[in-house]
């Protein structure tokens, strides 16, 4: 690897807050995904967004909780995240799990966040920039560049930081300037005008000096790195609050009501985490820190009864409540019942297995559970559901028998019975040709 372009600091400078992410975002990623799969969260089918009640919820799921106790900025991005990821869509206003986002599940954590750092740059669900809110005027026409493209300079800056060492925002900021990485957001000086603080004549950013990289671009990027990158575990961020903190802004008419322009603003260093080094592939390979196991909180006795004997995260009490009865506060009774209620949901007898492993004091689960999830995982795999189809019903059993025969329509379709048809949803335009083509044809419902 090539050496970094950044100035480079051996220590972590002064802040109020240092954040190493990594650990809380392995364990993160798949709590929020329990949430998803709970059916508690909720987004607008408009915006995509979290409504402000998942907001809390998820900061509560939080291993570490969000980075300010009063401003939403992890759990306000974990929610897109996993829909730009394909993890998790908005179906009536909630969110739920796709098949992938079951999948990933069962995945390792960092798999899963190198995934969706991937698709996070390459397809956001929304333009960052949009979360400086006193920057206006940018939903005007033909503003603003390419989220996509600012977004993969953003990415590609981060790559040039060497693991484990901490690096000064401006010092970033500076390099980004120097490397051609600049995430530029106006599309041109015209453009520039329409964008302002506080009033759009006299806080137009088009005014010499008023419209600053800092501003702009700076801002941009302290918002992808605050709120996605280091959300997802791929920088340790040294932070204070960010009232104050930054007073590049002041000079812009009517900014000396604004406390900050961005909640971004307290960020003042970053380090490039191992996670991260492997999001960016700079690394073919990750392992998992020590300390990011999950906790051994509980105890599996062989009556079936789970046994909370240490502090649980809101997000495993969603997985124990999915798989079993809460008999107590602190006691969850497995019955065949409760598993095959959480396959038929959707759940897999092999990831409670894997869930339980992980977290238990014990060094074996007990034979009479392993005895239940086998029998539960065999009953499941002797159904397979194929899909939807249409029910065609014939006049009598010698059309069905043409129908079936017929070498075209052979293929589309499946006798149930003398008189019926079953028609998948993927073959049902060709059926509908060669039936045509036979002298028939089947009304539109």
């Amino acid at each position: 690897m090539s050496e970094p372009a950044v100035a480079l600091i051996d220590h972590c400078p002064e802040a109020g807050e240092l954040r190493p992410t990594e650990r809380h975002a392995l364990a993160d990623v798949h709590a929020v995904l329990r949430l998803c799969d709970s059916g508690r969260l909720r987004c607008s089918d408009k915006t995509r967004r979290p409504a402000a009640a998942s907001v809390v919820m998820i900061a509560d799921a939080l291993s570490g909780g969000d980075f300010y106790p009063d401003e939403a900025i992890a759990a306000y991005a974990w929610p897109l995240l996993v829909q730009a990821g394909g993890l998790a869509d908005v179906v009536g206003g909630k969110l739920q799990l796709t098949t992938r986002g079951r999948s990933a599940l069962g995945k390792p954590a960092a798999e899963v966040i190198r995934g969706l750092w991937r698709s996070w740059v390459d397809k956001a669900v929304l333009d960052e920039l949009s979360r400086v809110e006193h920057i206006k005027g940018q939903r005007a026409t033909n503003v603003l560049t390419s989220a996509k493209t600012r977004r993969q300079r953003v990415s590609a800056a981060l790559a040039t930081c060497r693991p484990g060492v901490w690096v000064e925002v401006d010092d970033l900021f500076a390099s980004m300037r120097a490397a051609g990485l600049s995430p530029t957001v106006a599309r041109s000086d015209r453009a520039l005008w329409k964008l302002y603080l506080v009033d759009a004549q006299y806080g137009s950013l088009g005014y010499a000096g008023f419209g600053e990289w800092e501003i702009l671009e700076g801002r941009y990027t302290l918002a992808v790195i605050f709120e996605y990158a280091a959300t997802l575990g791929l920088v340790d961020i040294a932070y204070d609050g960010p009232a104050g903190a930054r007073d590049d802004y002041h000079g812009n008419w009517g900014a000396d009501d604004l406390d900050y322009l961005s909640r971004y603003d307290g960020l003042r260093a970053l380090r490039l985490t191992g996670l991260g080094a492997y999001a960016l592939d700079l690394t073919a390979s990750y392992r998992t820190p020590v300390d990011a196991a999950p906790i051994r909180s509980l105890k599996v006795l062989s009556n079936l009864d789970v046994v909370a004997i240490g502090e649980l995260s809101p997000a495993d009490r969603l997985v124990l409540d999915a798989y079993a009865k809460r008999t107590t506060e602190r006691v969850w009774a497995l019955t065949p019942d409760t598993v095959l209620a959480a396959v038929a949901a959707g759940r897999t007898a092999e990831q409670f297995r894997d869930f339980l492993v992980d977290r238990m004091e014990q060094s074996e689960l007990p034979a009479t559970l392993l005895v239940l999830l086998d029998d539960v995982t065999a009953r499941v795999r002797r159904l397979r559901d194929l899909g939807q189809v249409r029910l065609i019903e014939c006049a009598d059993p010698a059309l069905a028998a043409l129908i079936h025969h017929d070498r075209r329509l052979r293929p589309l379709c499946t006798p149930i019975g003398e008189r019926h048809l079953a028609v998948t949803a993927e073959h049902e335009p060709a059926f509908r040709r060669a039936l045509q083509a036979l002298g028939y044809a089947l009304p539109v419902r």
